[in-house]
C-alpha cells in the first residue's frame, strides 16, 4: 500500500499536471511526466501508444488473465477561475474532469504493483489520450503497440462529484451513455431580401428540425428509451440585412441507453432532415464527430468491484440508471469482459467541466486500493 510520503508525491505530481494542463491528442509533457514517473520506479516494459499515450506492462512468472487499468490524461478547453497555488497556467485549458488524478492513481498503481509484483498474469496499466473529444480510445486500439496485447478483464473509474467522498459507484449493464454528435448543413441560395422567393433561405428547415429533435427526445434517464437531442450549435446567413440567407448550420449532441434505440432515432432524425431539405429546395450535408460508446458492465467484472468495495469497507452505492455523460472507456468494453465504476469526490465539489473544480487528492489511495483488489482477486 502506498505510504504517506508516496502519496505526497504522487500529490505534487498531480499538481503538476494540473497547472499545466494539455487538450486533447496534445499531451506531449503529461506523457514526457508519465514516462519519468515510471522509468524511476525501474519500470522496463512500457511503450507509447496512441501517439500522447502510455502502456505499462507488470508480469507474473506464472500464465494467468490479462487485466487492463485504463486512466485518461488530457484536460479541456475552459478557463479555470481558481486562484490556488496550483492553478492552470495555460490560458483557456484546464483540467475540469480529473483527469489529473486519474493520471497519479495510475501512477500510484505502477508503485504498489512494482512494490508488490504479481505472480501470475499481467497488468497493463494505459494512460490514455484524448478521451474528452472521444479519440483517444480508438487511436490506442488502431496502433500496432497496443494490438500486441489482449486482455481478458478492462478496468476505469470516474471521480463523481456529488456523492460523498469516497463511496464506490457500480451498475449493471450500461454504466454511461452513447453519445455521438452531428453536424447538418443545409446549402441553399441566397437573393436580395426583398425577394427571398427568389432564393432558397434554410430558415424554415431549421426551425422544422429544431422541432423535430424536441419531439423524438425523452429526457427521463429512469426509462429504459431515454433519448435526448441537445441542441449545440446554431447558425445561419450573415449580418447584411439586405440577405436572404442560403446557408445554415445546426449541430446536435445525441445521446441514449440503448445502441438499438440510437440508430432507430438518427435514422427517423435523418429522414426528416431529407424531408425537410426537398421541401424547402436545400442540399443537405451530414457529418458525425466525437462518438462515444456506452460502457458496458460485465457481471463478473462488476461483481469484482463490488467484492473489493466490500473488501476495504467503503460505502457501495448501486446506481439505478446510467449516467448520461459519454465516456469513450466504452470502446474498450465493447471488445473486452470489464467494467467502469466510479468514486465519490465529495458532495460539495463543483460538478465535472465546472471552471471551479479541482480533482480531490485524499481519493487517490482509496482509488488505488480498489483497483490493487481487483487485480488480486482475478488473478
Amino acid at each position: 500500500m502506498l505510504n504517506a510520503e508516496s502519496i505526497q508525491s504522487l500529490i505534487s505530481i498531480r499538481k503538476q499536471i494540473h497547472s499545466n494542463p494539455e487538450v486533447s491528442g496534445l499531451e506531449f509533457n503529461t506523457q514526457k511526466t508519465i514516462l519519468k514517473y515510471l522509468d524511476s520506479l525501474g519500470i522496463k516494459e512500457m511503450s507509447t501508444v496512441g501517439k500522447t499515450g502510455v502502456l505499462a506492462h507488470f508480469e507474473g512468472n506464472d500464465p494467468g488473465s490479462a487485466i487492463m487499468i485504463r486512466g485518461d490524461i488530457d484536460a479541456l478547453p475552459i478557463q479555470e477561475v481558481n486562484d490556488f497555488e496550483h492553478k492552470s497556467l495555460i490560458k483557456g485549458v484546464s483540467h475540469k474532469c480529473g483527469h489529473d488524478g486519474h493520471t497519479v492513481i495510475l501512477l500510484g498503481l505502477a508503485k504498489v504493483l512494482k512494490e508488490n509484483p504479481i505472480h501470475r498474469g499481467r497488468v497493463s496499466l494505459l494512460f490514455q489520450p484524448a478521451e474528452e473529444d472521444g479519440m483517444g480510445a480508438q487511436a490506442v486500439m488502431d496502433d500496432i503497440e497496443f494490438q500486441k496485447h489482449s486482455f481478458d478483464f478492462v478496468y476505469a473509474l470516474h471521480n463523481l462529484p456529488s456523492y460523498e467522498m469516497h463511496r464506490v459507484v457500480v451498475k449493471d449493464n450500461e454504466f454511461t451513455a452513447n453519445v455521438k454528435s452531428i453536424i447538418i448543413k443545409l446549402n441553399g441560395k441566397t437573393s436580395h431580401a426583398a425577394e427571398p422567393e427568389l432564393g432558397f433561405n434554410p430558415s424554415m428547415a431549421i426551425s422544422e428540425i429544431l422541432n423535430k429533435a424536441a419531439e423524438l427526445t425523452n429526457n427521463n434517464p429512469e426509462a429504459d428509451d431515454f433519448f435526448l437531442i441537445t441542441p449545440i450549435y446554431l447558425n445561419m446567413g450573415e449580418l447584411a440585412y439586405g440577405i436572404s440567407a442560403g446557408y445554415g448550420e445546426l449541430h446536435f449532441t445525441i445521446r441514449s441507453w440503448s445502441t438499438d434505440l440510437m440508430n432507430a432515432q438518427c435514422d427517423a432524425l435523418l429522414a426528416f432532415v431529407n424531408d425537410s431539405c426537398s421541401k424547402h429546395n436545400l442540399s443537405p450535408a451530414i457529418s458525425w464527430t466525437q462518438v462515444f460508446h456506452a460502457n458496458i458492465s460485465h457481471p463478473l467484472a462488476v461483481e469484482k468491484i463490488r467484492n473489493a468495495a466490500k473488501e476495504l469497507n467503503l460505502d457501495l452505492f448501486e446506481r439505478g440508471y446510467p449516467f448520461k455523460w459519454g465516456e469513450d472507456f466504452g470502446l474498450f468494453t465493447q471488445k473486452y469482459p470489464g467494467a467502469m465504476f466510479g468514486i465519490g469526490a465529495g458532495i460539495h465539489t463543483p460538478a465535472l467541466h465546472n471552471p471551479d473544480y479541482d480533482f480531490p487528492d485524499e481519493i487517490i489511495p482509496t482509488a488505488v486500493n480498489m483497483f490493487h483488489r481487483i487485480i488480486k482477486q482475478i488473478l
